[in-house]
């Protein structure tokens, strides 16, 4: 499952934060919870569109959630650049 990446990997979680992430060049791939608000999730997905990002599609938020050790669920989350 593409989840376990994200335990340990540098991140941003949440939609602002990755609107941000994406803004500074800084993203490799982005998750999206299936089950989010679309006004929430669309906006992600063209910035993602736009700049070429990988996608992964998770099916809830409450499992994008646990696989970034927080106790709430989350729309959005990137991985960002090692750099």
């Amino acid at each position: 499952m593409p989840l376990k990446e994200l335990k340990n990997s540098q991140k941003v979680i949440g939609s602002k934060q990755v609107k941000k992430a994406i803004a500074k060049n800084i993203v490799q791939k982005v998750y999206i919870a299936d089950d989010a608000e679309p006004h929430v999730t669309e906006p992600i997905k063209k910035l993602c569109n736009q700049n070429q990002l990988e996608v992964v599609v998770v099916d809830k938020m409450e499992n994008l959630g646990n696989a970034c050790g927080i106790d709430v669920g989350s729309a959005t989350v990137a991985l960002i650049n090692d750099n």
